[in-house]
């Protein structure tokens, strides 16, 4: 089995997919969408999803199986998984699922600047924030009430996270909206000049 091939979610979700059957990658992008994964997977651009397919195969995880000809569109050419793509897909799975990886989210990187604004501009875009995490987890409520009565839950579990994600980030920021509102948590430029001042480590002399 190949274990150098990098991982990401776009890689294994084109080799699920070729476990399931050979197929094209506009067939792929296709089924990523009608399945709501693009929820959860970046498929957004086409260029992304040509350059995993090319990087798989380059690592023999997938193989050209033919070239689909038809008047009305460009060639098509449909891939098929290999043996040590669907073992790696499945060693990919059982890592992803088992082991937490560190990923670099915008948001936290915002959080750890957040005293070169001002708390009262702080105040205004996390209200803004709150107000769209709000909106969002309405939507998201609405889409698994709409699928409850006839998808199976296992084929859902990707958006309970997303939903579970969404409630915790939704009660921190209202946490720490109330810390700032009520002034338990401030500063200004005087005192974070001080800070600085004071927590400096001496010069070398």
């Amino acid at each position: 089995m190949l274990t150098n091939s990098r991982r990401s979610p776009l890689a294994l979700a084109v080799l699920a997919l070729l476990v399931e059957a050979p197929m094209h990658p506009y067939e792929m992008q296709r089924l990523i969408k009608q399945r709501a994964k693009d929820r959860v997977i970046n498929v957004g651009q086409r260029a992304n999803l040509y350059k995993t397919i090319h990087r798989l195969h380059r690592d023999g995880l997938i193989v050209p199986r033919e070239t689909v000809r038809s008047a009305q569109r460009p060639d098509r050419t449909v891939y098929e998984v290999t043996a040590d793509g669907r073992d790696t897909a499945m060693a990919w799975l059982r890592d992803m699922l088992s082991a937490p990886r560190e990923e670099f989210p915008e948001f936290p990187a915002a959080v750890s600047f957040l005293p070169m604004l001002a708390p009262d501009v702080v105040i205004r875009q996390l209200e803004i924030r709150r107000d769209r995490l709000m909106e969002a987890l309405s939507t998201q409520e609405a889409a698994l009430a709409a699928v409850s009565d006839w998808l199976p839950r296992l084929f859902s579990l990707e958006e309970e996270y997303r939903r579970a994600m969404l409630n915790a980030e939704l009660s921190w920021v209202n946490g720490l909206l109330a810390d700032l509102q009520a002034g338990r948590l401030t500063w200004s430029q005087e005192w974070l000049a001080e800070l600085s001042a004071r927590l400096s480590p001496p010069a070398n002399v």
